[in-house]
């Protein structure tokens, strides 16, 4: 282990979502206010209370994969298997051969192979068991997607796959970030995936009265921080980063597109759903990750927020962010982009992550769409409706799960 912790440097991002099947379609639809929220149309919503989601439409993993190996994906595992190949062509990454074994892969999520086991429930119900597919058992399972990308790759690193709720892809690259400061690899393909839109998911949040009704305009359901606010919508994709310690990086000529300079994580122990009264674990969170940064409240120019559309959620980030910042909350620019994306669980971070280097390069910040009645309670700025020319030298996301997951996550632009 190297006496002094190495920088970490971005230097590629891969993502699928509901408003763009690259970086570049979602950050163009981001600025444009664009909603990815509609009606479900991969299965019949009728029965259910909420009818919406923000769907992925015209993805079709053959287009970067093989048939037979996008058959042997679950769908989570099919977004992540094609953010990594976008991810790891910007960066112009070679893993295989020699860098083979100083490459990890670390891909958060939360419910896994959900579709592929309803599936498959089904089978067995009507066929029995030995019509059951040999291939659930290894697509089914939390580790699938970065035991796939790793097989895509040729990556010969580190692989594993942390859960904690909608933290998981946040916990995934601060824990990558870990690794290479510290000398256990070079290179860490990382980041997050999931593919929770259907039946089970929309009715297990449901009954837990988590998600918007608001079945009359989808596109306007996900209100963050709007006193009209009745939940968050389900959404589906990943994001996936490449970082590589400055030195490789360097070595390489890479294109560094931001610096991730700090990382904090902490749990509340003090519900199932609930956050903490106060924001208290996720203020710690917060300076747990500015103090690895070695920030202070001045320094930050935007913050990209948890920010679900759920009634406890954004008053608690709220006062979390106040907590945190002090006088210095009401002047940083804080943006929802789950207004637009919809909440991808345990992906939402790692997509986040990717619009906080966005917004770095491009002095840019996008909206918190739907937000025309502010809560009372939620009186920061969030950016309403339109993006906002910032010059951003560094950016935060945060992210917080059912659970008490807290993880925040800090860039900078790159500076030699």
């Amino acid at each position: 282990m190297p006496d002094d912790p190495r920088r970490v440097v971005v230097t590629g991002m891969g993502a699928v979502t509901a408003i763009g099947l690259t970086v570049s379609e979602m950050w163009q639809a981001l600025i444009a206010g664009k909603s990815g929220v509609d009606y479900i149309t991969s299965f019949d919503a009728t029965p259910f209370n909420t009818k919406f989601a923000a769907e992925i439409r015209g993805f079709d993993a053959a287009d970067f994969v093989t048939e037979k190996e996008a058959r042997r994906m679950d769908r989570f595992t099919q977004f992540a298997a094609v953010a990594s190949l976008q991810a790891v062509e910007t960066a112009d990454l070679a893993v295989a051969g020699n860098g083979a074994e100083d490459t990890g892969v670390v891909i958060g999520n939360s419910v896994c192979g959900l579709l592929s086991v309803c599936q498959q429930l089904e089978i067995l119900k009507n066929e029995g068991p030995r019509r059951v597919s040999p291939i659930l058992a290894p697509t089914m399972t939390g580790d699938a997607a970065a035991v796939q990308v790793a097989l895509l790759l040729g990556a010969k690193g580190p692989s594993y796959s942390p859960s904690s709720a909608c933290s998981s892809s946040s916990d995934a690259i601060g824990q990558a970030w870990e690794m290479i400061r510290h000398g256990e690899t070079e290179v860490v393909v990382c980041g997050g995936t999931e593919a929770p839109v259907g039946p089970i998911c929309l009715a297990a949040f449901t009954a837990a009265r988590a998600l918007s009704t608001r079945n009359g305009d989808p596109r306007t359901a996900c209100r963050p921080f709007d006193a009209q606010r009745d939940g968050f919508v389900l959404g589906e994709g990943a994001g996936i980063m490449v970082l590589e310690s400055l030195e490789h990086a360097s070595g390489r000529g890479a294109t560094i597109l931001a610096e991730l300079i700090g990382y904090g994580a902490t749990s509340d122990a003090f519900h199932l759903t609930q956050p903490a009264p106060d924001g208290e674990g996720a203020s710690r969170a917060l300076r747990t990750a500015m103090r690895r940064a070695g920030l202070e409240p001045g320094d930050v120019d935007y913050i990209n927020a948890h920010g679900t559309s759920t009634l406890l959620n954004d008053r608690t980030e709220t006062r979390a962010i106040k907590n945190v910042f002090g006088q210095d909350a009401y002047r940083i620019p804080v943006s929802a982009t789950k207004s637009m994306t919809g909440h991808m669980l345990g992906a939402a971070g790692a997509v986040e992550a990717i619009i906080c280097v966005l917004a770095i390069g491009h002095g840019m910040v996008p909206p918190t769409i739907n937000l025309d009645s502010p809560d009372p309670e939620c009186d920061l700025d969030y950016v309403p409706h339109r993006a906002r020319a910032v010059p951003v030298k560094t950016a935060i996301s945060t992210s917080f799960g059912f659970g008490g997951h807290n993880s925040v996550l800090a860039f900078r632009r790159y500076c030699s």
